[in-house]
């Protein structure tokens, strides 16, 4: 028997990166998964964003561990797109027990320079699209007297970033999200906690504009990325963290081994959140 057997989990930005991850341990652990992804690109975001391509390749990796998938395209931005998943949803699999908000974005600019579009695109999907995504799911939940929402928020929820003011703003905005929504919910018997990844080894971080901040100049690489995580990371030989860390903390959550925790804030973060900034002699 898996943490999540017979379980359904609905996931925002479930084509690749973390959300390929929560689908795929949640199905590991019993559960049928639905999966929603844009598929997409965004004008301020520089990087390739998914394709129905990663979101069919997720549906099969759940699909290959005996479970069910279930497929959306849809942006997190609109309330009518969300509601419809969740309906069909429920319709298709009878319920859902479980919710990852986890679609989000990265892209960076001085506070000063940064654009109207940058800062609204950022916070409507990395925040407003998660209080929309637990506004769809949390009716059902609350009807019966059950469920349990992972919103995912960053260690940069709880201090600054340089040069990404806006997906700080939101990241943080997440947390009080959560505390808010799991008071709201708990005389349902609903849960919403919060997870805080450290730097995840996926295409949001991996990526040039990434590559130049952590190397501090233009033409970064890969390694100067590895390199420069490795100083926030007070963990033994840790960079970039696997994002099946990030879902497995989420499984947990799920489960009912976490049954008494709502309102939490999780960092999955290597102990960066121990130190608060740079580790300037960490061990290799």
């Amino acid at each position: 028997m898996g943490l999540l057997e017979d379980k359904v989990v609905f996931i925002t930005g479930g084509a690749r990166g973390q959300g390929r991850a929560h689908a795929v341990a949640s199905a590991q652990q019993g559960a049928d998964v639905a999966l929603l992804d844009s598929v997409a690109p965004i004008p301020t975001v520089g990087y390739p964003l998914s394709t129905e391509e990663d979101l069919a390749l997720t549906a099969k990796e759940v699909e290959a561990t005996g479970r069910r998938a279930l497929t959306f395209v849809g942006d997190v931005r609109s309330q009518v797109t969300l509601d419809k998943a969740v309906a069909e949803t429920i319709s298709t699999f009878g319920k859902i027990d479980a919710m990852v908000a986890n679609a989000g974005i990265w892209s960076r600019a001085r506070f000063w320079e940064m654009t109207d579009e940058q800062w609204d695109q950022m916070i409507s999907i990395n925040l407003s699209g998660v209080w929309k995504t637990a506004k769809a799911v949390a009716p059902h939940m609350i009807e019966r007297n059950s469920g349990s929402i992972v919103m995912i928020s960053s260690m940069d929820g709880e201090e600054a970033g340089d040069d990404y003011v806006h997906y700080v703003a939101a990241k943080h905005g997440v947390i009080g999200l959560t505390k808010a929504c799991a008071a709201e919910l708990a005389p349902y018997g609903v849960r919403c906690n919060a997870i805080m990844p450290g730097a995840i080894d996926t295409v949001l971080l991996d990526n040039q504009p990434a590559y130049d901040m952590l190397s501090g100049h233009p033409g970064g690489t890969r390694d100067d990325l590895v390199k420069g995580v490795h100083h926030y990371n007070p963990f033994r030989k840790t960079s970039l963290i696997d994002p099946m860390h990030i879902a497995n903390a989420a499984v947990f959550l799920h489960s009912d081994m976490a049954a008494m925790i709502t309102g939490i804030r999780m960092p999955v973060d290597a102990g960066h959140m121990l130190v608060k900034g740079y580790v300037h002699d960490p061990v290799l």
